[in-house]
């Protein structure tokens, strides 16, 4: 993509600082004038106005005061949870482990009737063998969680799994070869998940695409992301989880995507593909 994905919080913080300018312009006061009815200095009015800073709610209540909007400040005040809502860094989301995070996603899997996601660093949850998923969490746990529930997670998405395919809901996933090859696990944990991929392919509510390792690609790889019909897309990032709902970013997202499913290999390639790897495994 021609944009970092943090950049739509960062786009979304200017919107609402420019709210915040538009309101103290409108009631006719200089962003000095404005400080000192708020009882603050003016850098902290200036840090606002540029979107450097994220105000509280008291901090609305209080600018809307200041400019005799005293209505506006709960709409406001829904805007900026909203912004705040679509970054969430893994810390503050894993801060009582890895089960909760798990499970607050429950209500969105039931809801969805047509997911896309695309891996290039782990296979799909989804289509995660519970070894596998052990692997992955207890990497994730080792790494970040000061609360080893490991296995409670693991149990909360082998239930997500059931959830899923006892539905009516479609499946298209693209995995980056790489993925195949990756040593997130032991050999034998990779091969079963090997093997479950290859079988879970056949399923008529599942398309598994594989872009396999080449030159010349006509775009390079992408960060994990999952879409949820077309309310949602998560994006998982190094430092944590974006939540994107603006039709334009989900958008770019769905452009992405059909760019990187027109390169994949699928159905029988696709499983010869996964069966070469899992030989090479010995």
């Amino acid at each position: 993509m021609s944009y970092s994905p943090s950049s739509s919080v960062v786009a979304a913080r200017k919107v609402f600082a420019a709210r915040l300018q538009e309101l103290r312009r409108n009631a006719g006061l200089t962003g000095a004038e404005l400080s000192e009815r708020c009882g603050w200095h003016k850098s902290k009015t200036s840090r606002l106005q540029a979107g450097l800073a994220a105000p509280s709610e008291s901090d609305i209540r209080s600018w809307c005061a200041a400019c005799g909007a005293e209505d506006e400040a709960e709409a406001l005040i829904a805007s900026a949870r909203a912004v705040d809502a679509m970054y969430v860094d893994w810390r503050r989301m894993e801060r009582s482990g890895l089960r909760q995070a798990q499970e607050s996603v429950y209500d969105l899997y039931q809801r969805t009737r047509t997911f896309r996601v695309y891996a290039s660093r782990v296979v799909p949850g989804m289509v995660q063998t519970r070894a596998y998923t052990t692997a992955v969490l207890s990497a994730v746990q080792r790494s970040r969680v000061s609360v080893d529930d490991v296995s409670a997670a693991v149990d909360a998405r082998m239930e997500r799994q059931r959830m899923l395919f006892s539905g009516s809901q479609t499946f298209a996933l693209l995995i980056e070869e790489s993925v195949l090859h990756s040593s997130v696990c032991d050999t034998e944990t990779m091969r079963a998940q090997l093997r479950h991929l290859i079988s879970v392919s056949g399923l008529a509510r599942m398309s598994i695409g594989v872009l396999p390792l080449q030159r010349d690609r006509l775009r390079s790889p992408a960060e994990d992301f999952y879409m949820f019909d077309d309310l949602q897309t998560s994006v998982e990032l190094v430092s944590g989880h974006l939540r994107l709902t603006q039709p334009h970013e989900i958008a770019m997202y769905a452009r992405v995507f059909t760019q990187l499913s027109r390169m994949a290999v699928y159905g029988t390639k696709a499983r010869a593909l996964i069966a070469t790897v899992l030989e090479s495994m010995g």
